[in-house]
């Protein structure tokens, strides 16, 4: 966080990291991490709307996501960005970018 300016929200079941992006008035979710047992019980959604409530506070009117598929759980990872109604931006062989208004 020191080194890169990222924001962090943590939880006891898990955390959320994101970066906020002046000149595009965007807030991109870098890592999201919900420990197995709470998994499948709005977690997720839960922290990403907390940093879009954050985010919407100062200003700011996108939130960007990405994953990258030949990653581990790539397939949960966008079923999660999916489902919380992140729309396809842009993608390469091994990135895909999301993207939604906040």
């Amino acid at each position: 966080m020191e080194r890169t300016n990222d924001e962090i929200l943590e939880t006891e079941k898990g955390f959320i990291t994101y970066r906020y992006i002046e000149n595009a008035k965007s807030v991109y979710i870098i890592d999201l991490y919900v420990k197995p047992e709470f998994r499948n019980s709005h977690e997720a959604s839960q922290m990403a709307d907390a940093v879009c409530k954050e985010a919407k506070e100062r200003g700011f009117t996108k939130l960007l996501g990405s994953v990258v598929p030949s990653n581990k759980g790539s397939t949960s990872s966008l079923k999660v960005l999916l489902a919380y109604g992140m729309r396809l931006q842009s993608s390469t062989n091994d990135f895909i970018f999301f993207e939604k208004e906040i």
